[in-house]
């Protein structure tokens, strides 16, 4: 086994370690998820392996992705289940969520790589952005695990890039900063102390 195939399990394995135990806790009601992020966190997964395999996409480049899909997923599901789990939702929250899912629309319809990868990172972002909120006001109302996982693993990924262009990093990029941010407002009382 090489070892970009290694790095890429490895990173599997705690985005699935950091899921199951936000899970847990979502189920539990300790955990409130933002349903907006995690519905459009599932989402862009699976409409970029959709692209992805359209175009012939290597099998173990996949495997990230459809991990980053299914995680959500199960999370998103698993928000209906515990009433004390439940996050009401605001105008901004859909109002990134809107931004998101036109970012993911265009995604669709655009014939450059380059702007399809900015658009699928833009997307993210926005997703991103009412979970940070919450974590920053609420950080109660998160599980710290899964950005931690979610944060290393993201960098585990560093190396397997062939070549650091904006079409093969970007996204990768990008993930390491939302996570990042989401821990920064996570353990913010802690380091400012």
């Amino acid at each position: 086994m090489k070892i970009a195939e290694t790095l890429v399990i490895l990173s599997a394995l705690l985005m699935f370690w950091g899921g199951y135990s936000y899970l847990i806790d979502t189920i539990k009601g300790l955990t409130k998820p933002n349903k907006v992020s995690w519905f459009l966190w599932a989402l862009a997964p699976f409409i970029s392996l959709g692209a992805a395999f359209s175009a012939d996409a290597d099998a173990w480049s996949s495997i990230r992705v459809l991990v980053g899909g299914i995680v959500p997923g199960i999370i998103f599901v698993a928000s209906f289940l515990n009433k004390n789990s439940f996050w009401r939702l605001g105008k901004f929250d859909w109002f990134c969520g809107f931004l998101s899912l036109v970012a993911l629309i265009f995604w669709q319809f655009v014939d450059s790589p380059l702007i399809a990868v900015l658009l699928a990172t833009c997307s993210n972002t926005f997703a991103t952005i009412p979970t940070f909120v919450k974590a920053w006001k609420y950080p109660e109302t998160e599980s710290n695990l899964i950005y931690i996982t979610s944060f290393i693993s993201a960098i585990i990924i560093v190396p397997v890039i062939p070549i650091w262009n904006i079409v093969n990093s970007a996204f990768q990029v990008s993930l390491i900063i939302t996570t990042a941010l989401l821990l920064i407002a996570l353990y913010r009382n802690k380091l400012f102390q």
